[in-house]
């Protein structure tokens, strides 16, 4: 089978809820990624086979295929194709899937992958409310598994429980996020993959957003343990859980022969994809179960992996990943994670491939493990090597 290459990796800088990302529609958002990757590139654009954006949220400004009107809004000539995939936190992570595996297959050459997610513009689960129907479960699907909803704040709280995670530990790890997230922010280790986005002030001046705007530089032990706790009786709060964020993020794949013809020097190759699914109540533990099945079919031991990115979309789920799979700690999410720097659901996935396959070169390791809890129990699991 034929190999995939990553050739170039970006996002924006994260921005909080209704702050300085919110005033931009989400097709010019997700057309900021994808014109980063023909500048940095110097790629003939008309070469560019088909565009595979993620997108949780597809109602408001991000309906109607908001991968399509990206490609509309962007310096792509209108030839360039586009899909809108819907994989719930983990939609732009499988769009990196379905871009390598048309490389891998030969039926395409260069794609690129990506997703965006305006939770300002248009907020989480509010395409549900679409319809003349009161849920988005049929009674066939709750009394299959004897529910009245799924939540994945509840089987955050499952995981936390099952695992033996207390509100100490948990608030500890939240603590950490920041704490790295300001590190690597101080030390210009997002500067690579972050491009910058013009935003227009209350005063009617532009400035350039370059840097992740949830991050807390005054983050303590002492205010984690003050934030009010998101159930009576449960042990996570809205500090040990992802920050609601604007964003979007691309990466361009390749064959070997675009490598040659495009005169293109690849960041990181594809090693591994998988994707497995499990039970839809606990729902966000899938990611350990994927990962046995990933790093088996790799023919790898969790101690090759250099680096690892666990998406934190509540701080029980890499402690539980890190604890189920022997992982080392100090490879975890070593520059924050979505705690401190935001998950901008559909744009998450290539977001932490870019910040992967830049951190693995910055620091001259070799393998990198992606992975990502997903609604309906299902994860992503993607490994690179770079380059």
């Amino acid at each position: 089978m034929a190999e995939a290459y990553i050739v170039e990796a970006v996002r924006t800088a994260g921005g909080r809820r209704n702050g300085r990302l919110s005033g931009i529609h989400p097709n010019d958002l997700g057309a900021i990624s994808l014109n980063a990757i023909v500048e940095r590139t110097g790629i003939d654009p008309a070469a560019i086979e088909d565009v595979i954006f993620g997108c949780v949220t597809q109602a408001g400004e991000q309906s109607m295929h908001v991968g399509r009107q990206c490609v509309l809004a962007s310096r792509l000539p209108q030839g360039v194709p586009a899909v809108t995939i819907d994989r719930q936190c983990g939609s732009s992570q499988q769009a990196v899937h379905f871009a390598a595996q048309a490389v891998m297959s030969g039926t395409m050459d260069m794609v690129i992958a990506g997703g965006v997610e305006s939770m300002s513009r248009v907020p989480m689960g509010s395409s549900a409310l679409v319809g003349t129907g009161v849920s988005p479960w049929s009674s066939a699907v709750l009394d299959r598994f004897g529910v009245k909803s799924f939540s994945q704040f509840d089987g955050a709280e499952m995981i936390a429980k099952k695992h033996g995670f207390t509100r100490e530990m948990l608030d500890q790890f939240g603590y950490e996020s920041h704490r790295k997230a300001v590190a690597a922010t101080q030390a210009g280790a997002f500067d690579r993959e972050i491009v910058a986005v013009p935003v227009t002030l209350p005063d009617g001046t532009t400035e350039l957003h370059s840097k992740d705007e949830g991050i807390r530089y005054d983050a303590s032990p002492e205010g984690m343990a003050n934030v009010k706790l998101l159930v009576e009786g449960g042990v996570i709060t809205a500090a040990t859980s992802s920050q609601i964020t604007d964003g979007s993020s691309a990466t361009l794949i390749v064959s070997e022969r675009a490598l040659k013809e495009h005169n293109l020097t690849p960041l990181a190759r594809i090693v591994n994809l998988t994707v497995t699914a499990g039970d839809p109540v606990i729902m966000l533990e899938e990611p350990l179960f994927a990962t046995d099945k990933a790093l088996k079919r790799a023919g790898l031991r969790i101690n090759d992996i250099d680096l690892y990115e666990v998406n934190e979309a509540f701080a029980p789920i890499p402690l539980a990943w890190a604890k189920h799979v022997s992982a080392d700690p100090a490879k975890l999410n070593v520059n924050g994670g979505a705690i401190a720097l935001g998950h901008p659901l559909g744009a998450t996935g290539a977001k932490l491939m870019a910040t992967l396959v830049h951190a693995l070169r910055a620091r001259g390791k070799k393998y990198g493990l992606q992975t990502m809890c997903e609604g309906g129990g299902i994860a992503n699991v993607t490994i690179v090597e770079a380059l």
